[in-house]
């Protein structure tokens, strides 16, 4: 609310929103995240194999499942498609997962956020950057070949590029070098606990205002498109998730972290990214608009089914 009423009162604006999601995501998450993952501990980081496993599939598998009905039943360009999987799939682990899950789980929430946010950067942005920049270079060739220079090289797409920028981001390797010295029994030293930690402890405050940035930047337009992918990403993907786990006799802690996990809201950047590609903007920021509001009363709804 602070960062809506910021932009609204003209304190910032969204040309500065860059800024602070490049400090959230570079700096205060991953320091956040690494010294989390030492605050939940070697057990609790093998007992959450399970987290993995089902964030995993939920995240991917909606992503997937919902990007193979946009393009090959309502025929959409990939571009858009990936967009819509994207809003459809990706938590806002980032932004909303540190005050939620923090307060509700402790030091272990540390271990969801970071598995949700590597996720997403791992898997999910390689692939909506790749399609998107297919039909951006579609887009170009058709321009091209309208005015006449369809002799020109096509523009190619670097999909290993484009992976391997993903995995050389600090909220991928910062927090799994984290699980890597847990593992190995490396302790972190208190003094460089508390320096990193007076950086880490921003993030949530600094990603939420910028949320609230962004959201201000925005007016609503609710239609099919847009009802359709919130709903799926508010309710329907954390539903399945705690029908799945509770069918297989899965109990709390682990029942909760992932149910709560999946039914934080829309992950903020699908409206970066369809700024950048000037693809379905007022319907990226309508959906996270939408979704982030509604998941006041649906994370509220599901916290209470998972007690």
């Amino acid at each position: 609310m602070l960062g809506y009423f910021a932009a609204w009162h003209h304190d910032f604006s969204q040309d500065e929103v860059p800024t602070l999601n490049r400090m959230v995501m570079t700096y205060a998450l991953p320091l956040a995240l690494f010294v989390g993952v030492f605050g939940a501990g070697r057990a609790d980081l093998l007992s959450s194999v399970p987290l993995l496993i089902f964030l995993l599939a939920a995240i991917v598998g909606t992503y997937i499942f919902v990007l193979l009905v946009a393009v090959f039943l309502f025929r959409h360009p990939p571009g858009l498609s990936a967009l819509r999987a994207l809003m459809a799939s990706g938590p806002s682990t980032a932004f909303v997962g540190v005050p939620v899950l923090g307060y509700l789980y402790g030091a272990t929430a540390n271990i969801p956020i970071a598995v949700g946010s590597i996720i997403v950067v791992i898997f999910l942005l390689p692939a909506t950057l790749v399609l998107l920049e297919l039909d951006a270079a579609r887009g170009q060739q058709a321009l091209a070949g309208a005015d006449g220079a369809s002799t020109a090289p096509p523009h190619r797409v670097d999909i290993p590029g484009t992976i391997m920028k993903s995995l050389k981001q600090p909220i991928v390797w910062l927090p799994s070098a984290g699980v890597v010295m847990v593992l190995l029994g490396v302790d972190l030293p208190q003094v460089v606990d508390q320096s990193l930690s007076l950086l880490g402890h921003s993030s949530s405050g600094v990603a939420l205002f910028a949320s609230g940035i962004i959201l201000a930047g925005y007016k609503v337009k609710f239609s099919v498109p847009v009802l359709s992918l919130v709903f799926i990403k508010n309710v329907l993907q954390p539903a399945v998730v705690c029908l799945g786990m509770l069918a297989l006799g899965f109990q709390n802690p682990i029942l909760g972290q992932t149910v709560v996990t999946t039914a934080l809201p829309a992950v903020a950047l699908v409206v970066m990214l369809a700024v950048q590609f000037r693809t379905a903007i007022p319907e990226a920021a309508s959906a996270l608009l939408i979704s982030t509001f509604g998941s006041l009363l649906t994370i509220s709804l599901f916290i209470w089914l998972v007690g």
